[in-house]
This record gives structure tokens, sequence and C-alpha cells, in this order.
């Protein structure tokens, strides 16, 4: 049966990916660094997975030449890097996507258990849900964030981790992802993948899940169909979720 869902967050909880952008830039404004990241070389820099080895790639590659002096002054870079996210999620309130919030409701009513899988920081995870949810409403039984991996999407760490934390088995849960190093990550857990598109991943190739859409959708407002499995009404609900795990068996 199926028990347990299990989601990614940036670009697929929500559309952050930009807000972390501008969080880098903002660290280094406030460091007087010449560097401003565009969304453009962003979206290329979104290909190395989590935000300190984003860092690392981006000085190893674009500054070779002063590469030391960078590194040592990395860790002041993301730490402020955390605090402009922060900043800029309480500025802006930012939304789940579409369809999210209604399936999260539909699990917590039906008693599935709830699970983060993601390569972002904790302090960035903590910061959407509360611009999301009351602090007296976490639906969330688990949490596997950043640092708690010894290795980044695409290899498998940070399912495995969820998946042990919740004591559930690949078998009886589904993974939410976004981009293509997601869906690898989640499918080597033995995870079968449900794929949305993001602003940052629209170029991804989402081979692997067994549908892809652009979001999860809502009644009146229904999602486009990419490939794989279609969803009645063009709407991902707990029941059609249900009826194809069912078909697993």
């Amino acid at each position: 049966m199926l028990r347990a869902l299990i989601f990614d967050v940036d670009g697929t909880l929500a559309e952050t990916e930009d807000l972390h952008r501008q969080a880098f830039n903002r660290a280094f404004a406030a460091l007087d660094l010449p560097w401003r990241w565009d969304p453009a070389l962003y979206a290329e820099l979104l290909t190395v997975m989590g935000g300190k080895e984003r860092l690392t790639h981006y000085i190893d590659t674009r500054h070779p030449g002063d590469a030391a002096s960078f590194h040592a002054q990395a860790p002041e870079i993301h730490a402020r890097k955390t605090i402009a996210y922060g900043d800029l999620m309480a500025e802006t309130g930012l939304p789940l996507r579409p369809g999210i919030a209604r399936l999260i409701a539909e699990a917590r009513a039906a008693g599935l258990r709830l699970a983060i899988a993601t390569t972002t920081s904790r302090p960035n995870v903590d910061r959407l849900l509360a611009a999301n949810f009351p602090a007296s409403d976490a639906p969330f039984a688990v949490i596997a964030a950043g640092d708690e991996a010894d290795r980044k999407k695409p290899a498998p760490d940070v399912f495995l981790l969820a998946l042990d934390r919740l004591g559930v088995p690949a078998t009886e849960a589904i993974a939410f992802e976004d981009s293509a190093a997601g869906i690898a990550s989640a499918r080597a857990a033995g995870l079968p993948v449900l794929a949305t598109r993001s602003r940052y991943t629209d170029s991804h190739r989402l081979d692997g899940a067994f549908s892809a859409v652009s979001d999860l959708g809502e009644p009146g407002h229904p999602h486009r169909h990419l490939a794989g499995l279609e969803w009645p009404g063009q709407v991902v609900t707990l029941a059609a979720l249900r009826d194809w795990h069912a078909g697993l068996r």
C-alpha cells in the first residue's frame, strides 16, 4: 500500500530557485565581490547540486587564478547567502506550487506520512515551510536536508535517509522531483518518481519518471501533461496516486 510521499524542495514544493540566485547576489554585494549571477548563468550552475558545491564550482571554473582566496571566503559567502534567502522569503512570502498544498492536505487526512529529501540546507527549508504553514502545524514527519547526506543528488543518499527515518520501504512511497538529478537520485533509492517542470529545469530530460506534468494541477486549473501516465482531469490527486500504486502489485 502507499504509505508515504517524499518531496524535493527547490522547484518542486515551490519556485525557490530564483530566490536562491538573488540571495547569492545579495551576499556578493555585501562582501564587495564583483560577481552577479543572472538567470542564464544560474541555470548552468544548477547542474551542480547544493549551494556550497555550486559556489565552489563557480570559483573553480570562473576564477581559477584567485581560487584559494575565494575558497577561504566561501563559508562566509554561503552563510550570508542563507541569511539573505531568509530575508527574501520573508519579503515575498513565496507560495507553494499549484496542487502541492492540496495534495499534502489529502495525504495527511488519509494518514500518509510526508517527508522532504533535498540538497538545500535546513534553514532554507524551515523558511519556506514557515511562510506556508502555521508554526503549530508541521506537515512533514521527516526532513532530510543539505549536509545530512554524504553525497548530493544524483546519488540516492538523501532519499535513503528519508526512507530510513520514515521507516517505510521504497515500494510503499512515491517521490516528487523537478530535475534530472533529482529523478536519478530517487530512482537509485528504489522510488517511483512523479516529475513536475519548474522554471529552472525546463530544459531537463525527465526520463525515469512514471509521469511528467507541468505541475500537480488544481480543480479548474489543470496541468499540462508532458509524458508518461496521464491524470484524470489533469489533476494529481491522492486517490489517483493510490490507484496507480495499487496497479504495481
